[in-house]
């Protein structure tokens, strides 16, 4: 069995196990001896355990993976100018989606009325962090310190540090060259270590997806059905038809193409609710399989992982109408353009990590004058649309990063029409651990 195949059927089997082992707690006496087991031992135990481990692994090669891809992706560039038209062309696109995505997902609620008939409920409370300034946000990209910008995970930063080291590379002559081939040979390493990492994600995965709907369950999903449809409209909506529009506006290429190799990659994203953690597999992905160049992937794929959070603009769409609705409050224009114009800067500098979404969802609140104590509406159901919007977020990683490598030349399309590519590649990349994919 194919290891995406492998992935997908212990996505199935975490979710229907998880299923189970929720309705049988809530039918057991609480006291009983295997109602402390199952969650003590089996859900709060093995699988919670497996399931942090294998996020950890996933975090632990995210930043020596931005550093590396980013520093070689800058130095093979040489000393022309191509970098400024391909961080012009990405980060325009990943700023024109965003604020699609938050369109739609306004005028989606707007049309349905998910909030109409909800009473308002207060049952979980929600503390906001404060927001930061946006003059803050600007400045705290550039690092003071990249050793400590690196232990803080704090992307933005690494990435600016990256493509500074990158670019002196190019204008350092042969010591330059003897530091860019360290690099590129550090890059190889941790490719490897992707490569070994992914064989040992359908156990992770599996673990991840028992843990969440044991304690979850479905019955969350339908106290907010409505509010819940509609933005799993959208997010599929967006994450099929927008950035398939886009590609093929743009590029003439198969969207449908690029859909079917992205099925490892959501797998993980489903199973992670997190950009960075997926950031491995969706790099990886991006060079091997779609056949983007590697200075265009090591640039496009990291910076979209840290400002390219388009399901989280959805969602900030839809709650924001939602929450509204729930309150009996009528959205002026300038509400709506206020939600619009804040989703999207809000998107810039927003940590890759699950629940993030509930935090900027507060700024908006804030920023429109909506209640902020109407995310506890949401909460129950967030987890599991958090995994759909991480999925839609790194669709639109691979989607840009394609169309600019498109533009720029610098797309294999004998790579992105193969629907094999970078199988061999794993087999090699996997020799000597007994496993084949």
């Amino acid at each position: 069995m194919s290891l995406t195949n492998r992935i997908l059927l212990a996505m199935v089997a975490g979710i229907v196990l998880g299923s189970l082992i929720e309705w049988w707690v809530g039918v057991l006496d609480p006291a009983s001896e295997l109602s402390g087991f199952l969650q003590d031992v089996l859900i709060l135990g093995v699988f919670d355990v497996v399931g942090r481990v294998f996020i950890a692994s996933l975090k632990l090669l995210v930043v020596p993976l931005v550093m590396v891809s980013l520093i070689c992706g800058m130095s093979s560039l040489g000393t022309s100018s191509r970098m400024g038209s391909i961080a012009g062309r990405t980060i325009g696109l990943y700023l024109f989606t965003t604020g699609v995505a938050v369109s739609l997902g306004l005028t989606a609620a707007l049309l349905i009325g998910p909030g109409k008939g909800v009473e308002a409920m207060a049952a979980v409370s929600f503390e906001p962090k404060p927001a930061p300034p946006l003059t803050d946000t600007l400045v705290n990209i550039f690092p003071s310190n990249p050793f400590k910008a690196m232990a803080d995970g704090q992307m933005l930063q690494v990435i600016v540090f990256a493509l500074l080291v990158g670019f002196a590379l190019t204008r350092s002559g042969e010591a330059g060259e003897r530091i860019a081939n360290w690099f590129r040979d550090m890059e190889v390493i941790v490719m490897k270590m992707v490569g070994l990492l992914i064989e040992l994600a359908p156990y992770g995965v599996f673990a991840l997806l028992t843990k969440l709907f044991a304690t979850m369950g479905f019955g969350t999903i339908v106290d907010l059905a409505a509010y819940f449809f509609t933005l799993l409209g959208v997010l599929l909506f967006h994450g099929l038809v927008v950035y398939s529009s886009l590609l093929k506006v743009l590029t003439s290429l198969s969207p449908v193409i690029l859909l079917q190799k992205m099925r490892r990659v959501w797998a993980f994203a489903f199973s992670t609710a997190s950009s960075g953690a997926t950031l491995p597999i969706t790099l990886r992905t991006v060079e091997k399989r779609l056949g983007v160049s590697k200075s265009v992937a090591g640039f496009s794929v990291p910076l979209g992982a840290t400002i390219n959070m388009d399901g989280t603009a959805i969602m900030q769409g839809v709650a924001t109408v939602f929450i509204a609705q729930v309150y009996g409050i009528d959205l002026t224009s300038g509400q709506i353009l206020m939600v619009v114009l804040t989703a999207t800067l809000a998107s810039i500098g927003t940590a890759a990590v699950p629940g993030v979404g509930l935090i900027t969802l507060a700024l908006v609140l804030q920023q429109a004058g909506l209640p902020v104590e109407g995310v506890a509406l949401i909460i129950g159901v967030d987890r599991f649309l958090d995994m759909v919007r991480t999925m839609v977020n790194v669709t639109g990683d691979a989607t840009v990063a394609t169309i600019v490598a498109h533009k720029e030349g610098q797309l294999d399309q004998s790579i992105y029409l193969d629907p094999n590519a970078d199988h061999e590649g794993d087999r090699q990349q996997l020799a000597g651990t007994g496993a084949s994919l």
